[in-house]
């Protein structure tokens, strides 16, 4: 006979706290990869680890940027080789890596604060799949990241898809999504 749980887990909902579905650093190992890994190798990181975002960091663990799956697998990785030249084996993480600098943090006094419900509401408002956490080290006083969401791993817990970026659904949005780009 199976032991079946005695409890259900808690229920998330948009008005429960943030602090439910915030993948802690503290206590979940950062999925990481180096800036000169070649794009199949960020990929394969990212399968094996269950992931669809990885920080990349330097020799001395320094985030200098990150890299999610739709920078490996989507149209980029495309348009670079077609502006520049070359092939897709060549292509390094460090050449399509959002930089450090390029990225926004969520403040992590505030979201000690929020509710599921916001980050949702940023999420959707940024158009992005993920947001990183961030707050200063007492020690050193310098920025560090202490977590993440991901709108997949929300959803999950909500038990409702999320959805934060505009999905095209006709040929004629997907051609007035095309020229808007160029």
């Amino acid at each position: 006979m199976l032991q079946q749980p005695t409890e259900a887990p808690p229920l998330v909902t948009v008005s429960s706290s943030a602090l439910c579905v915030m993948t802690d650093f503290r206590k979940v190992p950062v999925a990481t990869i180096g800036p000169t890994a070649t794009l199949n190798e960020a990929t394969e990181a990212m399968i094996k680890r269950g992931v669809r975002l990885l920080l990349v960091v330097d020799e001395m663990d320094n985030v200098v940027g990150l890299i999610t799956a739709r920078d490996t697998q989507g149209e980029r990785p495309i348009q670079l080789i077609h502006e520049h030249g070359g092939r897709y084996g060549d292509l390094q993480v460090r050449d399509l890596m959002a930089p450090v600098d390029a990225i926004d943090l969520l403040d992590m006094s505030r979201v000690m604060r929020a509710e599921v419900g916001d980050i949702v509401a940023t999420l959707k408002d940024w158009g992005r799949q993920h947001a990183l956490v961030g707050e200063i080290d007492p020690k050193s006083g310098a920025n560090r990241i202490r977590g993440m969401f991901s709108a997949t791993q929300i959803g999950r817990q909500l038990g409702l898809p999320v959805q934060t970026f505009d999905v095209a659904r006709t040929f004629a949005e997907i051609q007035a999504a095309l020229s808007r780009e160029y």
